[in-house]
């Protein structure tokens, strides 16, 4: 788990709650079933409306990301490279086959298996490349979709909001009512500026950081195992990829 990610989530709820409260109002007048409906629901439709479902399943299984980071050691990669290069030195190509039974990434699995059927350092480097920028345009267009809820939100919520004032114009023969509905109708713009600045535009930027650091990593295996095809020493292997952490 990633505290850091956590405590941010935990500490802007708690901002809206207490800064109400320091504003003299009170925690029930946060919520609003119809301006709830109206930010959240009318958010969702929206990107209901823009995605296909596969990019909308990915968005989703994406977000353990942000409390679950992949830990991504561009150092350990470095090391496991090396290591391979020296056992290919030893045993050739073949001495590499028992590793890809102990890989679970599929990016890796692929590289070492193109790696041990012999393939042509240009041919290993094209394939993977082509399957780096698959997963990285898949992964991006996933992240994108919270960074337009945090652009479809605020508007949907100053929509509630107007509906909102339209409803209080209606009663203006009852003054009694005047002041909870205006305050009511505000509720939807709170909803929908909280809900985009501080949770969907800091996710979407938190999933484009990892996604930025997963393609380093893929990006560092790819020279790697192009090094190693083209029977580089071990040493000129790591001096190369260590370009990389710097």
């Amino acid at each position: 788990m990633d505290p850091v990610s956590i405590v941010g989530t935990v500490l802007g709820i708690l901002v809206i709650i207490v800064g109400t409260v320091l504003k003299g109002s009170t925690v029930g007048a946060l919520w609003n079933p119809a301006a709830f409906v109206i930010v959240f629901f009318g958010t969702f439709s929206a990107l209901l409306v823009q995605n296909q479902g596969k990019v909308l399943k990915r968005a989703l299984s994406m977000m353990s990301m942000i409390y679950r980071p992949p830990q991504h050691q561009p150092e350990d990669l470095i090391r496991r490279i090396v290591a391979w290069s020296e056992l290919c030195r030893r045993q050739g190509l073949l001495g590499l086959e028992p590793q890809i039974d102990q890989e679970s990434d599929p990016f890796t699995i692929k590289g070492l298996q193109l790696l041990v059927d012999g393939s042509e350092p240009e041919a290993l480097r094209s394939a993977l490349e082509v399957d780096l920028d698959t997963r990285e345009a898949v992964d991006l267009a996933a992240a994108k979709v919270f960074e337009n809820a945090g652009i479809y939100a605020p508007t949907l919520g100053i929509i509630g909001a107007v509906m909102g004032l339209m409803a209080v114009m209606q009663n203006l023969a009852d003054p009694s009512k005047l002041g909870h509905g205006i305050a009511a109708a505000f509720v939807a713009t709170i909803y929908g500026v909280a809900l985009a600045n501080m949770f969907m535009l800091p996710m979407a930027a938190r999933l484009k950081g990892l996604i930025a650091r997963q393609t380093l990593m893929r990006e560092i295996m790819i020279e790697g195992l192009s090094a190693i095809a083209q029977g580089d020493n071990p040493r000129q292997i790591e001096s190369r990829l260590q370009g990389y952490v710097a």
